[in-house]
């Protein structure tokens, strides 16, 4: 059974589109399209306004949060075609850095396993992917896949720092040679899987199955199992769960989770990688299981429209 353990009244004055808690689950970052992003001390079912964040001058679609051992360090990004970084300072929120590359309004932003260093990447409807990699003392060094989705990009979600099959396979001694990898998905209908070589991004696969603008695509966190996932869902009413069980990462296959009656916009694991979150445009957020036959079963239907689970998200993103 799944139960709503906690309402927060954001105060809010328009849509939220994301709703993010940190590391340590103890505080909750929301964004909206009164142009606000806002941190909240969830500790113990409170709701304590830690941040009032100004800065963007448009819709926020989506905040991210950094791995703490880098500070306290959020994300946002926005319709005004900016991503601002969000430092905390001696328990005050200021803005450290802010990005001004892209041509259009920019949907999302993930940060890399923090074995990479602080990373964050940035998805925009000007079809292009920035990858910002801090360099220290304040520098910020920017690189950026141009005409990665036609027409625009509306997610980025990176793999895990974990070898598929690491778990299972024996020791060398060795440090395991990481390949960096994230994975888009965009208003061409195409989830992208891009790889780093020799400090240059590439586009290593195209996997296609939906037939409308991929909205959300989530890389599933892993413990060195063989096997890789990825959940991604579409304007298309959508949900699919890719599996890829070569080292080499080559072969990707696409089971249906469910198809929904609505946009779906957003996908999200849980830690363990075994539940999927799905919220959409029906104003639902459902969690979902894969049985012991293979087949992904619905364990909750909760309604926001009942104090649910705080809006992972509805009404996004990129009116062009």
């Amino acid at each position: 059974m799944v139960s709503v353990i906690n309402t927060v009244d954001t105060s809010h004055e328009d849509m939220i589109h994301d709703a993010q808690m940190d590391y340590y689950g103890t505080r909750l970052a929301t964004c909206s399209s009164d142009r606000s992003v806002k941190i909240f001390d969830v500790r113990n079912g409170g709701q304590i306004l830690i941040a009032d964040l100004r800065g963007h001058e448009g819709p926020v679609w989506q905040v991210a949060w950094a791995h703490p051992m880098y500070g306290n360090i959020l994300a946002s990004c926005s319709y005004d075609r900016k991503v601002i970084i969000w430092k905390e300072e001696n328990g005050t929120w200021e803005k450290t850095y802010e990005y001004t590359g892209h041509d259009s309004s920019v949907n999302s932003v993930c940060w890399a396993p923090h074995d990479y260093g602080l990373i964050l990447a940035c998805g925009s409807s000007d079809g292009a992917i920035s990858l910002l990699g801090y360099t220290g003392d304040g520098q910020w060094e920017v690189k950026k896949i141009s005409n990665a989705h036609t027409i625009g990009c509306n997610a980025v979600s990176w793999a895990p720092a974990v070898v598929p099959g690491s778990l299972i396979e024996q020791p060398s001694g060795q440090k395991p040679n990481y390949i960096k990898r994230f994975a888009s998905g965009g208003c061409d209908n195409l989830v992208k899987i891009w790889k780093e070589e020799d400090g240059q991004w590439k586009e290593e696969q195209k996997l296609e199955a939906h037939s409308d603008w991929v909205r959300d695509v989530a890389w599933a966190p892993s413990i060195g199992l063989p096997t890789s996932t990825m959940a991604s869902c579409s304007q298309d009413g959508r949900v699919f769960i890719w599996t890829c069980d070569d080292a080499s990462g080559n072969s990707w296959s696409p089971k249906l989770l469910h198809k929904f009656n609505d946009v779906v916009w957003h996908v999200s694991w849980s830690i363990t990688a075994n539940i999927l979150a799905v919220s959409g445009g029906d104003n639902k957020v459902t969690l979902w299981k894969e049985s012991v036959d293979g087949l992904w079963v619905c364990i909750s239907d909760v309604n926001k429209g009942q104090g649910a689970v705080s809006a992972i998200t509805e009404g996004q993103q990129n009116e062009q």
